[in-house]
This record gives structure tokens, C-alpha cells and sequence, in this order.
């Protein structure tokens, strides 16, 4: 019995690589580093089927090192040790052909298993390489964290996907031998869902759907007729999951608790992750609701907190009352505006020096050259208030926070207003009496 298509299309070189030009494209820092074969430590993010593990067994395959595999899904503290052992047997310590371990979906380790690692990791015993789909700034402890290289990859774009389709009908031993015509891919890619492995997956479904001695004739209509047997209402990682939780968080965004609530069932009919849920409430309590209701941001992160602990069944209502609040919530994107249009200034005034009345003195040379001077303490001064300059001189005056038409960012603008009068260009909200 023949391996899955996507299994015999694995890439085992980088000239074989598709997809992920920022990584290991001519100019990719990945693919620089590799070939000077100097690796830190990594850790690959991405949705499923982007090649996290090709690019691991890639960069083993290249730098002649020793190479051991773990699941998070199978492998405890024990394995993880042996493993480690190994590699010290196997490789010398501060060299740069360390063996490489890898761990496929790292984000399932659990802190004492992640602490397992550290010192292996740390004394360079090992090169570490992990996979995982989630967000590792949240499922990687901090100490690991810090001492691995993070890199994204992308879910596959059309021209990646059509390259893939391109590979296999070419380069495949078995489906070389058969008469295969593209006549529609949209359907195809788009089932996908940027997952190559899914796409391929998915295409040879099709192919061996086709009577033997047949031509293989691909059409919207073929794709859709044959895959809708075997997909599932709620694919958490295809299109309709990017599409649901679009609607969903629109729903919120909107002050539609109904609509919220409606597409919050069909994510938790279909499994999806309590935390991924919740991690994008918390995300929108800040750039949709923000200083309109900060409270909003105070809950969306308690359930956070409370789901990741209590997990399903009971998640459930965590979530929906969360949901509900924040849909009910006044809103404002005035955070969200202002700090885009600061970064964006930034970006196009470069480094502008600080006032020097606001740097830091910590010298008594610094102290001669005037910094920190003239700096005024606002807890000195009446209303722990005083007028100084807070923004490098080519900026001044420049408002990049303007409060949002709701009861209590007005209440900020007539503050800011009675503190700021004509600096900032806020305008005290006048009530039209009725």
C-alpha cells in the first residue's frame, strides 16, 4: 500500500521547497542561516499544512546532524529525557552540529515538560526545533521562549497551492502514469484553505475517485461533489473557521448579542478551541470597545483565564456571557486608531530625539549636559497637572488620540480639553438640552 500523496511529495531539500519566500526564499533569514549552518533554537508557528515539519526534517537532512522526533501528543517527561541523553551522546556540547530534536505541536506540553527542556537547550546540548499552531507567545513558557528564534509561516498562497498541484501531477510516480486535466481549480484551492497537505489530500481523493484507464478531469463542480461527503459542518482549519469566527467577532463589533451568541454556538458545536475563542474577545475588548467601557478588557481577559481552567462543557456559558457584554458594550477603535497612527508617524519621521528635559539623568555627566532639566514633576502642581512638552519638537501638537462620541471618552476629551485647552485641538462635547 502506497503512502498518502502528500506524504510521497514531501520536500527533502530546500530546492524542492515551496511556498514561505520570506523564510527560505534567496534573501530568507532562515535559509541564510542554514546554509552557514549556524541554528539558534526555533520555533515554527503556522496554521496546519504550511511544512513546519518538512522544513525541520529540510534542515536536519542539510546540516548532517542527528535528528530526534517527539509528539507532544505521545511523549511525557520520560521520552523527553532519553531523547536528550541521546543527543548529548551523540553530539559535541558548544558545536554547531548539536543534534536537532523535534517536537511536533509543542504548544500541548505542559509547563514541567517545556522546563524539561531548558537545560538542554541553554548548555547547548540540543538544537530545539518546535512546531505548533498556536500563538507561542501564550503556549510557550517564557524562560524557552526566550531562547528559541520564532518564525511564521504563512498559510499557502494561490500560486503556492497551484505550484503543489503542478509537483504532483508531474513528479508523481503513480500519478504520472494517469491523464489528469485542470480544467477548474478554484474549488480546490479554496477547500484547502491555504493547508497543503489538504489540498494534496484532497486531490488525491479525487484522482482515485476516478475509474482506472479514465481521464482525471478536475471541475468546480467534480470537487465539490466528491469532498462534501467527506468534510465535516465546522473544519477548524479551513475557510469556514476563518469565516465563522469573522462573523462572530463582526456580530460583537456591531452591538449584535443575538448574532454574536448564534455564530459562538456553531464554533462550540464544531470543537473549536475555548482559548481561541476567548483570545480573540480579548483582543476585541481593546480594539473595538477600549476606553468606552475599560472594563470590558478587565472580563474578555478573566475568561480568558477562567476557560483555559474550566474547559468544556461549562466554558460555554464563561464565553456567552462574555460575549454578550461586549456586544452590549459601547464601542470605540480610538486606541486601536491612535496607536496606528503613531507607529505610522514614526515610521515616516524616524528616530526624533528626546526632549531633553525628559531623558534620564543617571550620571552626573548627563546631569551637566543639561538632561532632565527643567523637567516639571506633575505631582507638584495643582490637579497633579502642569503645561510642559511631552513630544519631540517637530511633533508638537500632533493628536494622534481622539476620543470617541460616547459618554465616557467624552468625558476624556473635556478633560483633556480643560487640561490641554488649544494644544491638542480637543473640543468639550456640548449636550443639546431638551
Amino acid at each position: 500500500m502506497s503512502s498518502p500523496l502528500a506524504e510521497r511529495m514531501r520536500p527533502t531539500s530546500l530546492a524542492q521547497y515551496v511556498g514561505q519566500e520570506h523564510l527560505v526564499g534567496t534573501q530568507g533569514a532562515l535559509r541564510q542561516q542554514i546554509e552557514r549552518g549556524l541554528l539558534p533554537s526555533l520555533i515554527f508557528w503556522g496554521p496546519p499544512g504550511t511544512g513546519k515539519t518538512t522544513l525541520a526534517n529540510i534542515i536536519a537532512h542539510q546540516s548532517n546532524r542527528a535528528f530526534y522526533t517527539l509528539s507532544a501528543i505521545s511523549s511525557g517527561i520520560k521520552e523527553v529525557r532519553e531523547v536528550i541523553d541521546q543527543s548529548k551522546q551523540s553530539g559535541g556540547l558548544f558545536t554547531t552540529q548539536n543534534p536537532i530534536v523535534f517536537i511536533d505541536e509543542i504548544h500541548r506540553f505542559n509547563k514541567t515538560q517545556q522546563d524539561s527542556l531548558l537545560q538542554a537547550v541553554e548548555k547547548g546540548w540540543i538544537t530545539l526545533i518546535g512546531a505548533t499552531t498556536e500563538n507561542p507567545s501564550f503556549e510557550v513558557i517564557p524562560a524557552l521562549l526566550s531562547r528559541c528564534q520564532v518564525y511564521i509561516l504563512n498559510a499557502f498562497e494561490r500560486k503556492d497551492l497551484e505550484q503543489l498541484l503542478h509537483n504532483a501531477i508531474t513528479q508523481d510516480a503513480i500519478l504520472k502514469t494517469k491523464t489528469i486535466e485542470l480544467q477548474e481549480t478554484e474549488a480546490l484551492l479554496r477547500l484547502s484553505g491555504g493547508d497543503g497537505r489538504k489540498l494534496l489530500n484532497t486531490f488525491e481523493l479525487i484522482v482515485n475517485a476516478t475509474p482506472e484507464g479514465e481521464p482525471v478531469v478536475i471541475t468546480n463542480d467534480s470537487v465539490l461533489r466528491l469532498v462534501q461527503k467527506n468534510t465535516v459542518l465546522y473544519d477548524k482549519t479551513g475557510e469556514q473557521h476563518y469565516d465563522i469566527i469573522s462573523a462572530f467577532i463582526k456580530s460583537i463589533r456591531g452591538s449584535d448579542p443575538n448574532g454574536a451568541v448564534y455564530w459562538l454556538a456553531r464554533m462550540i458545536e464544531g470543537g473549536e478551541d475555548v482559548k481561541f475563542i476567548a483570545r480573540r474577545m480579548l483582543i476585541l475588548a481593546s480594539e473595538d470597545i477600549g476606553n468606552a467601557n475599560p472594563t470590558a478588557m478587565i472580563l474578555a481577559n478573566n475568561t480568558f483565564q477562567a476557560v483555559t481552567t474550566i474547559g468544556y462543557p461549562e466554558a460555554r456559558i464563561i464565553l456567552s456571557q462574555c460575549a454578550i457584554y461586549l456586544a452590549s458594550s459601547p464601542k470605540s477603535n480610538a486606541s486601536y486608531k491612535a496607536i496606528n497612527k503613531a507607529q505610522q508617524v514614526v515610521k515616516q519621521t524616524g528616530d526624533l530625539s528626546v526632549p531633553i528635559h525628559l531623558r534620564n539623568a543617571p550620571t552626573k555627566l548627563m546631569k551637566e549636559l543639561g538632561y532632565g532639566k527643567d523637567y516639571q514633576y506633575a505631582h507638584d502642581y495643582a490637579h497633579n497637572f502642569v503645561f510642559q512638552d511631552y513630544l519631540p519638537d517637530e511633533l508638537q501638537g500632533e493628536t494622534f488620540y481622539e476620543p470617541s462620541d460616547n459618554p465616557r471618552e467624552n468625558a476624556l476629551r473635556d478633560y483633556l480639553k480643560k487640561l490641554w485647552g488649544e494644544r491638542y485641538g480637543y473640543e468639550i462635547i456640548r449636550k443639546l438640552e431638551n
